[in-house]
């Protein structure tokens, strides 16, 4: 086959965009046709300059886009991310090193911006260890058969003087944000991710793409006694009756609770609506409470169980200095990246208030691994010992992968919320 002639640029005008965005629904299967209602729903969300696109001729045949993005690590803080998104390649134009090409683009100038880490969701599992990522948090979802589930719907209002409301879009949009930034904020969410002001509006309806279908949600506000704020469920219900009774299912769109109280009476709420034979949890964590909310666990079977937020490290001292971590210690790790990002050896010190300081070194080694081996151990969901026994990470010290796990390990597993 004769070499292609193909250009990787970076979009410059927003006339290139209708050309982009077929790419993109060419490359998730969706077909080759994109309205001009959808190409002007979707450029708000776009910045030209954070946008790729690989071109044989005029025709776009392969996309990437990146955005900016916070993520929670354990202890609360939050580190800059360059978020992945919108990666395609043409069928026609597959194994040519586009994705390559785009991805080495998008990572030098993630590294040039001071980005700590990127991250993305892996539509396909095998792709993206290649480039360093590693699959650092997983994503579960549950299907409840309410009646076989046990709980008393005359106990199903919130504890201590709360009280549930349903709230129209416009008050979710106004409450929501700092609701969730409180919540984002809080020690164990490691893996949460920052919502934009577009988030909200595509979430409630405000922004609509037209080639897409949208139910409009319910939303459940509940407050404390003294009336503030501390959880929000949104949920739509798929209606279905059969020989007069009510199938119905209720799907959560997201849940999100400041309190593990608020949780509680926001899932009492959802299982206890009238008519609702089943609920679809959305994804949750993979250690999500829910199960263990109802009498008979057994009542909710688990439909999903994944991979979700990948992480690629891009600046090893500032991603560890600034987690939070389970006890004091101290570990020499020898980093590996093909791609010359973060490669090189660095000494984490744990103090006993659990705050680290990561730095340079040229100390003998306790531990080897690649670049995409740490993105997986970062967050804590993933065990040093485990990959070890795999052969991905190299222990150079006797017991330093214990050790690592001792420091890195998370009470509860990391958790991303949201697809970008």
């Amino acid at each position: 086959m004769a070499p292609l002639d193909l250009d990787i640029r970076t979009l410059t005008s927003p006339d290139e965009l209708p050309g982009w965005l077929r790419a993109v629904s060419i490359g998730f299967l969706r077909g080759p046709d994109v309205s001009a209602k959808e190409v002007a729903a979707r450029t708000p969300d776009i910045d030209l300059a954070r946008t790729q696109g690989a071109y044989d001729g005029e025709r776009c045949v392969g996309t990437f886009r990146t955005e900016p993005q916070q993520l929670t690590v354990p202890g609360g803080a939050a580190l800059p991310s360059c978020a992945v998104t919108n990666v395609t390649v043409a069928p026609t134009h597959r194994r040519r090193g586009l994705l390559t090409r785009m991805m080495g683009n998008a990572l030098s100038a993630a590294k040039e911006r001071g980005d700590a880490v990127s991250t993305l969701i892996a539509a396909e599992y095998p792709i993206y260890g290649r480039y360093g990522y590693g699959p650092a948090t997983w994503t579960a979802e549950w299907e409840v058969e309410v009646a076989r589930a046990g709980l008393d719907p005359r106990h199903a209002g919130p504890e201590e003087g709360g009280r549930v409301d349903l709230v129209d879009a416009e008050e979710v949009r106004r409450i929501g944000p700092a609701l969730y930034e409180r919540y984002r904020e809080q020690p164990g969410r490691q893996g949460v991710i920052d919502r934009t002001e577009y988030w909200w509006e595509q979430a409630t309806g405000q922004h609509r793409h037209p080639d897409e279908e949208f139910t409009p949600p319910f939303h459940a506000l509940l407050r404390d006694a003294d009336g503030e704020p501390q959880g929000l469920v949104s949920y739509t219900v798929r209606d279905r009756w059969e020989a007069k009774l009510p199938e119905n299912t209720a799907e959560v769109r997201f849940l999100t609770a400041l309190t593990s109280a608020a949780e509680r009476a926001l899932w009492q709420f959802v299982l206890s609506i009238d008519w609702i034979a089943r609920v679809r949890s959305g994804y949750r964590a993979p250690d999500d409470v829910l199960p263990l909310l109802l009498p008979d666990p057994r009542a909710a079977r688990l439909t999903t169980h994944a991979d979700f937020l990948w992480l690629r490290p891009l600046d090893v001292p500032r991603m560890l200095t600034a987690r939070r971590y389970a006890v004091p210690g101290s570990l020499v790790l020898e980093v590996r990246d093909k791609a010359g990002f973060t490669g090189g050896r660095y000494r984490l010190e744990v103090g006993a208030d659990g705050a680290g300081n990561c730095e340079t070194t040229h100390d003998e080694p306790d531990l080897a691994l690649d670049a995409g081996e740490l993105g997986t151990l970062y967050l804590g969901d993933e065990s040093a010992v485990r990959l070890a026994t795999l052969g991905r990470v190299e222990e150079l010290r006797a017991g330093a992968a214990t050790t690592a796990d001792a420091l890195f390990r998370t009470s509860r597993r990391p958790w991303c919320p949201d697809i970008f």
